[in-house]
Formats: structure tokens, C-alpha cells, sequence
């Protein structure tokens, strides 16, 4: 059950952004409490300090372990963000020129990002731009469709999905 006062402090950030009052219903996406119990688990590609959950982690060890004994080699691109760090995401994207409309499209608003959970990641491998549809024409893309499941983890937001969110074969959700 989510705190109504955790409502309220998203609600007033929605408001602050001018995300629209009907985000909710419209994105098909659930409200997300922040992670409470994160472990550590080393920098990411660009050498910034990630976590996750401690599920997670030990799930996303495996599955590189798994995917490195196939000749494949996962990177981290990014885990755990608070609803606070979204928020400066969106920030940066507004301050740049950006519309609330656009930014809704690429990224989810703060509460609603999977990020939050800790269970979340975006996926990348060596030699192609994190972040991007190319993504899905990789080794490790091709990999994770045929054995991310069996550690517990499922593509988010595949083409077409209800979520109004793009394509983005580079997140992937620990569900397990």
C-alpha cells in the first residue's frame, strides 16, 4: 500500500514539472516506493557508483556470468535512481529545451520508474551506444531475449507497449 504522503510528494512534483494530473491512468503504469534495502553493486559503465536491490544483484551477476561463459559481455548502464534523481533528470531535459510531452515519452515520471524499485537496469555491451534503439541489433540484446527469463528478468518496454513509453530493448526488470 502506497503512504499517502509518498502520494502527495509525487503529486507536488508532477505538479512542479507540469506532468499532466492523469499521468497515471494514461501511461498504464503503477506508482513505485523507492527501494529500502540496496546493495552495492560496483560503477557502472561510466564509472559511477550503482545499486540494487540485493535480489537483484545476485540475479545480475549471474546472468553475466552466464551470458560471459557464451562470449557475451553485459555492461551496467544504470540501476537504482531515486524519485529524487528522476526529478533532475527531467529537470535537465526541461531546462534544455525539451516538452513535458516528449520527455514523457522516453522517460517515465518521477514515482512511476521502475528505477525506483532497485529491480530495474539498463543493459548495454561493448562497441554499441547505451541507451539506444541499436541496442536490439546486438549479441547481447539477441542473448538476453533468449535467456534473461531464466534469472528472472523481462524486458520493460518493448515495441508497442501500453505504457506510452519508447522502445527500449536496454531495460530490463528483475521480477522474480
Amino acid at each position: 500500500m502506497i503512504d499517502s504522503r509518498y502520494r502527495a510528494r509525487i503529486g507536488a512534483i508532477h505538479e512542479a514539472l507540469c506532468i499532466p494530473a492523469d499521468y497515471e491512468a494514461r501511461a498504464c503504469l503503477p506508482l513505485y516506493e523507492e527501494a529500502q534495502e540496496l546493495a552495492d553493486a560496483g560503477q557502472d559503465c561510466f564509472g559511477r557508483e550503482q545499486c540494487m536491490t540485493p535480489a537483484t544483484l545476485a540475479a545480475w551477476q549471474a546472468l553475466q556470468v552466464a551470458a560471459q561463459s557464451d562470449g557475451v559481455e553485459l555492461l551496467l548502464v544504470s540501476a537504482y535512481r531515486s524519485v529524487d534523481y528522476q526529478v533532475q533528470i527531467f529537470r535537465r531535459k526541461l531546462d534544455s529545451g525539451q516538452e513535458i510531452a516528449h520527455i514523457l515519452k522516453v522517460n517515465a515520471a518521477p514515482g512511476y520508474s521502475e528505477h525506483h524499485t532497485g529491480r530495474a537496469l539498463d543493459i548495454g555491451t561493448p562497441g554499441s551506444p547505451v541507451l539506444e534503439e541499436c541496442f536490439e541489433q546486438t549479441d547481447a540484446f539477441r542473448w538476453l531475449s533468449a535467456n534473461a527469463a531464466a534469472f528472472g528478468f523481462s524486458l520493460s518496454f518493448p515495441r508497442d507497449n501500453p505504457n506510452g513509453i519508447s522502445y527500449e530493448p536496454w531495460h530490463w526488470c528483475y521480477c522474480a
